[in-house]
């Protein structure tokens, strides 16, 4: 199987990973769940990634890395838990539907308003559309970093320079761009950053997160066992326990910190640079077939390692099953879940053939 499908998750994982999570089934017990040798491991590898994550995406403090199941879920927790109520916000056609449905519940029970900034034919969006739709109310800006169908990187600095200078809350999507982009919370002005580690972090499913600047409040949308704190009747107020109630997933983040130390080691444009530029190849050459339609932006360096087509007047269903069944070619069709900018490409009705690349392709 030649896999190209790594922006739904990596594949294979590295043999690091593997070998820390088999290593972790063996040996470590429940974080903060006890003082025995087991427990006190688990807390010790929660810990270590909290400080690994808090270093390659630049969050002030590591107790403000709450880890999550996924990236929809760290986007749950922010949406509806950080953006106050009554508030306008807004977003882009260019979001996952981890990021629109989550603001949908929001506007359809009437808690905030809602503004899209729109993408355009090429499914680009004009960073300047999000100071003219800023107004007084607007209490959060949300937005991914990075389209999970096109590729194309949105100027996050830029938008959270606007964000910052007013006072709103920032939230920023990083599925796609955690592990392929740099991301510096500070230097970008990003309050919270939600991510993955299955995707381009390397890591195993199961495990993502949130980093929250300081000072930035998030209500808890889940409540219960914490280790600390047991006589309290509600969830406890300190980070990261607030946002982290049950058992977490400590196998999952031990293969996540080995991941991530691969990743620290190189830095993230070194060890990235590769799967950049077979993207843009295979982009490159694939846009020089006749009836070959290539979606984003090849020319830019600010992009994840995606390239999404059409082939004449087939569905995405039909070149991809093509794909799989003929020579072994795992990609993904279909809209992503991202509906609205399929709207703005004008693929509603075929979708279109995710490549997406990663360390482990050649």
């Amino acid at each position: 199987m030649i896999y190209l499908d790594n922006a739904a998750t990596t594949l294979p994982k590295p043999p690091e990973v593997i070998d820390a999570m088999v290593r972790a089934m063996s040996t470590l017990g429940n974080a903060s769940r006890g003082g025995h040798a087991a427990a006190l491991a688990a807390s010790r590898t929660v810990y270590g990634a909290r400080c690994k994550i808090a270093e390659l995406f630049g969050c002030p403090r590591p107790d403000h890395v709450v880890f999550t199941c996924n990236a929809t879920e760290a986007l749950d927790t922010a949406i509806l838990g950080g953006i106050p109520a009554g508030s306008h916000v807004v977003s882009t056609d260019l979001e996952h539907n981890s990021v629109l449905r989550p603001l949908h519940r929001l506007e359809d029970e009437g808690k905030i308003t809602l503004d899209l900034v729109p993408a355009g034919r090429d499914g680009r969006i004009d960073p300047d559309a999000f100071a003219r739709l800023l107004r007084p109310g607007t209490g959060a800006v949300v937005c991914t970093h990075a389209s999970n169908v096109t590729g194309d990187a949105v100027d996050i600095a830029r938008i959270g320079a606007l964000t910052r200078e007013r006072g709103i809350l920032f939230i920023v999507d990083a599925a796609q761009s955690a592990g392929h982009l740099p991301i510096d919370m500070e230097r970008m002005g990003i309050d919270i950053l939600c991510f993955t580690g299955h995707k381009g972090l390397m890591g195993p499913q199961g495990t993502g997160g949130l980093c929250l600047r300081e000072g930035v409040e998030v209500a808890p949308w889940k409540e219960g066992g914490s280790g600390i704190r047991s006589y309290l009747r509600r969830q406890p107020e300190e980070l990261p326990d607030r946002l982290e109630a049950g058992t977490l997933n400590v196998h999952g983040i031990a293969g996540l910190s080995a991941a991530l130390d691969l990743l620290l080691d190189q830095g993230v444009e070194a060890a990235t640079a590769r799967e950049r530029a077979l993207a843009r190849r295979s982009g490159e050459e694939a846009s020089r077939i006749r009836g070959v339609t290539v979606y984003g932006d090849l020319s830019r360096e600010d992009r994840v390692p995606i390239v999404s087509l059409n082939v004449g007047d087939l569905s995405s269903g039909e070149v991809a099953d093509a794909l799989d069944r003929v020579y072994g070619i795992a990609v993904r069709p279909g809209a992503h879940c991202a509906p609205r900018i399929h709207r703005a490409l004008g693929t509603v009705e075929r979708g279109a053939v995710r490549f997406s690349f990663s360390r482990s392709n050649t």
